[in-house]
């Protein structure tokens, strides 16, 4: 940024003419004591906030990944099938057990990797893929348990209510993770996900976590029309929110994310165990609750 050129008076100049006039003047010398003290003060004000602001732009954004990170994926994905029977059963019909069973299969085989590439790579954008997911995913179940399938407008409709549904009463947060989330908004941090899930999938689990509120954007791929595939959500991720990959610090779990983050010049923080071998560009921690203390040796 140029900086722009004022011709408005500093203070020390305005505090020069009056010390100029004050020393013209004898009457007005007792005044002179009082001048001094101000500016003194104001000066050490202005250096207190300097600092604040140098503290505040030397600190990285944080960019913490969800599953893996934050939650636990086993224990939510237990909780899922849970959740998803007590959603459907209701409108649709059905054993509970059968949709526990059902979702547990469909998303096997939604996950499996071939065939999660293949999809990715047959979407033209992020909404068809998520709209094919969902119909997909919801298909596959009502054939599994037996019950007729709504049509396919239907079928997105219901899926989309089910996560919302499902996400907002999840609980499979990591120990401490919570209380690290608040301690790093309490000091300061800023505070953005960077995950492969929807935004609105994010904004249920957060507020399941009870720290929604210690977060700015929910960076999920629907926002950046980008799936968390490549360098390119990053790249797309960071433009979005108008910053420089070297302003970002991101938290992941997946050696791949850590790889593309670093690649657009990112910091980068992998969390839990990893063959990834150990580099000057990133750091290694057990878990979240690592990061706080890691980050002030970082400051």
């Amino acid at each position: 940024m140029i900086p722009i050129k004022s011709s408005m008076p500093s203070h020390a100049q305005l505090f020069a003419e009056e010390c100029t006039r004050v020393s013209d003047n004898p009457f007005r010398q007792e005044e002179m004591l009082v001048l001094v003290f101000l500016v003194h003060s104001l000066v050490i004000d202005n250096e207190q906030q300097r600092e604040r602001e140098r503290t505040v732009t030397a600190r990285l954004m944080v960019f913490l990944d969800d599953g893996g990170v934050m939650n636990d994926n086993s224990t939510r994905a237990l909780q899922w099938q849970r959740l998803v029977s007590e959603f459907f059963v209701p409108l649709l019909g059905g054993p509970a057990e059968a949709w526990t069973h059902a979702n547990r299969v469909v998303a096997d085989r939604l996950f499996e990797p071939v065939a999660w590439r293949r999809r990715v790579q047959a979407a033209p954008d992020y909404g068809s893929f998520e709209s094919a997911y969902q119909v997909e995913w919801l298909q596959g179940m009502c054939e599994l348990v037996g019950v007729g399938t709504p049509p396919e407008e239907e079928c997105l409709r219901l899926a989309r209510r089910a996560a919302a549904f499902i996400t907002c009463r999840v609980q499979a947060a990591f120990p401490g993770a919570v209380d690290t989330i608040r301690t790093l908004h309490r000091q300061g941090y800023t505070l953005h996900t960077a995950s492969g899930e929807s935004s609105l999938d994010l904004a249920g689990y957060l507020q399941a976590m009870g720290v929604r509120e210690c977060f700015g954007r929910l960076c999920g791929p629907d926002l950046i029309e980008t799936l968390k595939e490549g360098p390119e959500y990053y790249e797309r991720l960071f433009a979005d929110l108008g910053i420089a990959p070297t302003d970002a610090l991101v938290v992941d779990d997946s050696p791949r994310a850590i790889e593309w983050a670093t690649q657009v010049g990112a910091r980068t923080v992998l969390v839990g165990n990893s063959s990834l071998p150990r580099t000057g560009t990133t750091v290694h921690i057990g878990s979240l609750v690592e990061l706080p203390a890691m980050l002030q040796r970082l400051d």
